[in-house]
């Protein structure tokens, strides 16, 4: 009966592998065709304490290749202790080409981040907002390609690629990291392409201004601390508006690896704490799914220790899954020229049932610790 169990849990699992895998290959890869520009960006961009960042992801802005008129920066401060600020400031000075705001949060819900977009979004002056993180760098030809993009297919929301920057030396949490990262990003291409979308990132997230107001913003979930990029994507499906996703190397924004496990834990919490909010059925098949075939393993792996279970059908069901995975993540890793991090494939595919059953069970019942700020579950 349980062996009877974990096959049908592992045959759904498999399922949602193979049409995952079957829509990444759907979406084609873009190359921008460096047309005029038309389309006009506010990039928004929220931060909290990111002295350290900062500068950075300045300096890419400056050095993207897009008309300084056909953009402006939105930089919103929520309530940073650092020197944040002061680094904003002196480089509006400094730097006189760019348009570059700061502005304060104006705090109405329980999710910071969403009301400092909401706060950027009322203040934008231009059609197409476009967000990214204050702990990122931007490529280059961002800008111009998304311009391609919106004029080629005329979509009303375009989720681009997001990928931890090309350091050589890592501690091994955040490599796994990493190859986590590589499966939520391939999970959110796959999904798109079989026209089931329920992931992005807000670090790389376009979408028209309009839009996001005709749909009320982020009201309705704004009582969750995450998910200023899947809920808002949620209520775009929910109108059957345009989603594509950018699958551009031009368009990859660049993000670092948490500094610490505990902060591995607690971004990961963060996350997980708005999946029971998901409303579309794939999503919910695709969570559940994920959930009980990482726990059915780590139960099966101790019935086998005990001789309870036969070791054989147990060690199939991983290797089904272990390949399936596999795939799936080399896609990904592929297109962000990350093969070699799949050198820690093996071991990290060992310790991932055990991470995400913690995480998934965790997030239900243990407030977490975010940007200095606690946060309930």
């Amino acid at each position: 009966m349980l062996l009877n169990l974990l096959f049908i849990i592992a045959a759904c699992y498999l399922a949602l592998l193979l049409a995952l895998i079957y829509g990444w290959n759907r979406i084609t890869d873009f190359e921008p065709e460096y047309k005029a520009a038309e389309i006009k960006f506010s990039i928004i961009i929220p931060f909290r304490n990111e002295a350290e960042n900062l500068p950075q992801l300045l300096e890419s802005l400056k050095a993207l290749k897009y008309p300084a008129t056909h953009f402006e920066i939105l930089l919103v401060n929520d309530d940073s202790e650092d020197e944040s600020v002061e680094i904003c400031s002196k480089y509006k000075v400094e730097e006189p080409p760019l348009d570059i705001s700061t502005l304060e949060t104006k705090r109405k819900s329980a999710s910071p981040k969403k009301d400092a977009i909401q706060t950027a979004v009322q203040k934008a002056q231009f059609p197409y907002i476009i967000t990214t993180d204050a702990d990122c760098l931007v490529p280059e030809l961002w800008l111009q390609t998304f311009n391609d993009f919106i004029l080629t297919s005329n979509a009303e929301m375009i989720c681009g690629p997001v990928s931890f920057s090309n350091t050589k030396r890592r501690k091994l949490f955040q490599v796994f990291d990493e190859l986590d990262f590589l499966s939520l990003q391939a999970t959110t291409v796959g999904a798109l392409g079989i026209g089931q979308p329920f992931m992005c990132n807000g670090a790389n997230l376009c979408y028209r201004k309009s839009t996001f107001l005709k749909a009320g913003g982020f009201s309705g979930n704004n009582n969750i601390a995450s998910g200023d990029d899947v809920f808002l994507l949620q209520k775009f499906r929910e109108r059957a508006l345009e989603t594509g996703f950018l699958k551009s190397e031009h368009a990859i924004v660049e993000t670092k690896p948490q500094q610490n496990f505990p902060q591995l834990i607690s971004q990961r919490m963060r996350w997980a704490a708005k999946a029971p909010a998901y409303q579309s059925v794939f999503s919910k098949f695709a969570g559940l799914s994920v959930f009980l075939m990482n726990f059915s393993l780590i139960i099966s792996a101790f019935l086998v220790l005990f001789e309870i279970f036969p070791q054989q059908p147990v060690l199939i069901v991983f290797l089904l899954k272990f390949n399936a995975d596999f795939i799936l993540i080399f896609l990904a890793a592929k297109f962000f020229k990350r093969e070699l991090v799949m050198r820690n494939y093996f071991w990290c595919s060992m310790v991932y049932p055990f991470f995400s059953t913690f995480i998934a069970i965790a997030s239900l019942f243990i407030s977490f610790h975010w940007k200095g700020r606690n946060f309930k579950s």
